[in-house]
Parts: C-alpha cells; structure tokens; sequence
C-alpha cells in the first residue's frame, strides 16, 4: 500500500481516502462515491480496528464480509481495497498511541475510555501510509470526527478531512454496521432515536432554550420502549462542551443500549 501511494504522489495524483472497519452499507457508500467525484484515486480501508474495543466489547463477533465488501466498494467507484491484518499494524512490540485529550474523554468517551486512543491511532497510521489528500468521513460518528479533525490540525498532518451527513434507513434509524445486531422489534423501536432528535431540534428552532427541558423530552419519547439511555447531551459543535443556555448552533447528540447493541445518534440544531 505504502508502494502505491507514493507511485500515486508520483503521478501527481489526488487521492480520496474512506477508512472503514467494513460490513459495508450504504453510509460507507455514499462516503465512496463522493470520494470518487472528488478524486483521481479512491483507496478504502477495510481493517477491524483491535485498539479501539476494551474488554467485553464485540469486537470479536464484530461484521466481517470482506468478499461483500469488495464488490460494493468497487461498484461506489474504489480503485484500491486495503486489507491489512492486525499483525501487520500492530507488530510485536508496538507500543506508541495518541492521545487525544479531554474532547475524547466526554460523551461516548465515559463508557468507553481509551476507545478514541486506539481510533486516533490507528486513523494516523493509516494516514501515513495511504498519504491521502482527502480523507470521508460519516456525521453518525461527530465525535470521531471532530477528534480526528484535532488530531490532523495539531499534528500537522496534510490532508483534508470532509465530514458527509449521516445516511439513514427509511424509518431514520441512522446506518451503522450494528444495526445487524438488532431484533425486527428492537429495529422497530430504534426508529424513535432519531424521532426524539427531531422533536428536540424543533422545540429548540421554535424557541426553547433550556437544555434540561429538551433532555427530558427526549428521555421521555424513550422511556418504556426498551432503550437504555447511556447519555443525552446538549454541546458546543466545536469544543463537544456541554452549554447551559442554548443559543447559536449546537449538537444535540446520545447514546443508548438495545439490548447489548449500542447505538448512537446526533443532530445539529441553528437556532436562530
């Protein structure tokens, strides 16, 4: 992969860059193809990430259809598959992670400490090696994002990081390669996430300015359905800092449990 980039570099080439953990679906496609438009070269990264799950979590049980995967990824328009194992990213001795600071340590970062470690890392090694000019990635995951966005502009690291909305199934439950693990009930319930986002952007647009207040509302539309509210927080696009007054744009964002199925969710709100 390293020989192809630089013969990429070369060439002159710009190169669109879609790191994935695979179980491809049409969030990750939609990532491709805008690639694909931007781009003289599209390289995909298909690698199950072992740094990023702590102890208990799926990763062992985590979608694997890298023959599937292949096919869509070449049909959005991906020019290079990138494949790797495990041992040949983390070899024997591999001992050097980055950190990434309090913005990874709030919201999904509570329940899963060290997970944005291992997702910063692994995001630079794989930026260092496919030396992308422009790097897709989903909305569903904000917080990875604006992570990764901090990492790229503290560590001066060349690249173009393009953020692409959230892509969702017809009943809005955003895509995500867990979504497999659910139930046809708790899909059904799933449904209400993105539901209680909407109302919450709604009372805000229409004037609500209490974070508490548009909390609750949101808790309550997910109360008795079987969901498992881990956090609802009201914050600072930027920064992820929780806001005690709402005004200007913000993010809207939870996590909850189907079951042992985590699923998260956001929205941004502009009010005016």
């Amino acid at each position: 992969m390293r020989r192809v980039s630089q013969f990429l570099a070369a060439k002159g080439k710009c190169v669109g860059f879609v790191p994935t953990m695979g179980a491809l679906h049409e969030g990750h496609l939609s990532l491709i193809r805008k690639a694909r438009q931007e781009n003289d070269a599209v390289i995909v990264s298909v690698f199950v990430n072992p740094a990023q799950f702590s102890m208990g979590e799926d990763y062992d049980k985590y979608p694997r259809a890298i023959k599937n995967d292949a096919v869509l990824a070449e049909d959005a328009g991906c020019d290079i598959l990138f494949h790797p194992s495990p041992e040949a990213l983390y070899p024997d001795g591999f001992s050097c992670f980055v950190h990434t600071g309090r913005v990874s340590e709030v919201l999904c970062g509570i329940s899963r400490p060290g997970h944005f470690t291992g997702v910063a890392t692994i995001c630079l090694k794989l930026f260092n090696i496919v030396m992308p000019h422009r790097v897709y990635m989903g909305r569903k995951d904000y917080q990875q994002a604006v992570i990764i966005k901090r990492m790229v502009r503290d560590l001066n690291i060349n690249t173009d990081i393009k953020v692409l909305p959230t892509v969702r199934e017809s009943s809005g439950l955003a895509m995500s390669s867990r979504n497999d693990y659910l139930s046809p009930r708790q899909r059904s319930f799933a449904a209400t996430i993105y539901k209680s986002l909407k109302k919450a952007a709604m009372l805000i647009e229409e004037g609500e300015q209490n974070p508490d207040r548009i909390k609750a509302i949101i808790r309550g539309m997910l109360f008795g359905r079987s969901v498992a509210v881990e956090y609802i927080v009201i914050v600072r696009p930027d920064t992820l800092e929780e806001i005690k007054c709402i005004a200007g744009s913000v993010l809207i964002a939870l996590a909850v449990r189907l079951g042992q199925t985590r699923l998260i969710d956001n929205i941004l709100v502009n009010k005016r």
